[in-house]
């Protein structure tokens, strides 16, 4: 037992021996590569706040700016990593070669992730809206809150919060109203075959004229839209501002229907048919 207790306890001193030799041996690399490490991280964040002060200065768009500045943070911090590593003496070949088979597997598994993060730097160039804008895409409708990488995020007009995924976004139809300053409504009411379609015009010009919201440029229009089986469509299209559309569209229906009753022109019940805007 002796012999065997004096075996392990000379092993156990060899290699505390060379333990204690490889931790020389190496301990400049790691030294080296830790003071390098953190120098890098300081110099980064410097970097990215250069980088944001002189696209702030620009005046790039905030969605832009945000997206440029992280890319090239991430992408420092990757070059850093890699120094560090071949500092401590690891190859980076290999590490680079099984990163690639890294990404490869993740980016096959996350096919619509990637979809949606080149959606969203579809936008962030061509800029089809911005934050703040009331836009309409893929069945939903809202003011534009923020821009993500992945999503986009939209108010409704009840304060509901709607995310849809940029690259479905980016890939159909985008109504922004917000584009143009003034924006066209297209009101339509249902009267009666008896009425005197001219004396019906002038009562609705007539509402149109006296709101205060309604724009006199472009001047607002009343024409007829359509001749159903059972009544005349008048379709009223008075201009607002974006800021004063949906209030002006509900006073100006609200205004019509009161004008109609006190002229006793009776409006017939919708029935929906084809029309043309």
């Amino acid at each position: 037992m002796e012999k065997k207790e004096l075996h392990y306890i000379h092993s156990f001193a060899e290699y505390v021996d060379q333990f204690i030799k490889m931790l020389i041996e190496y301990s400049p690399k790691l030294i080296t590569a830790l003071v390098i490490l953190f120098i890098g991280l300081y110099v980064i964040r410097l970097i990215n706040r250069l980088v944001r002060k002189i696209m702030e200065k620009r005046e790039l768009d905030p969605t832009l700016s945000r997206f440029l500045a992280d890319s090239l943070l991430w992408a420092l911090r990757f070059l850093l990593f890699v120094t560090f590593i071949s500092k401590l003496g690891i190859e980076t070949s290999s590490f680079v070669a099984i990163l690639g088979a890294m990404g490869l597997a993740v980016g096959l598994s996350l096919q619509g992730s990637l979809s949606n993060l080149a959606g969203g730097v579809l936008i962030i160039l061509f800029k089809p809206f911005k934050v703040g804008d009331a836009i309409e895409a893929q069945g939903v409708s809202g003011t534009v809150s923020e821009i993500q990488i992945f999503v986009t995020k939209l108010i409704t007009g009840n304060n509901q919060t709607i995310f849809v995924p940029n690259g479905i976004l980016s890939n159909g139809v985008i109504t922004n109203f917000s584009i143009g300053k003034n924006r066209r409504a297209n009101l339509l009411f249902n009267i009666s075959y008896e009425t005197n379609i001219k004396t019906a015009k002038a009562i609705v010009m007539q509402v149109l004229e006296n709101h205060p919201k309604v724009l006199k440029t472009p001047a607002p229009a009343v024409v007829v839209n359509l001749l159903t089986d059972s009544a005349i469509q008048l379709a009223i299209q008075p201009w607002a501002k974006n800021s004063d559309f949906g209030q002006m569209c509900s006073d100006v229906l609200e205004q019509c229907k009161e004008a109609f009753d006190e002229a006793g022109i009776v409006i017939q019940p919708f029935v929906k048919e084809s029309s043309k805007q």
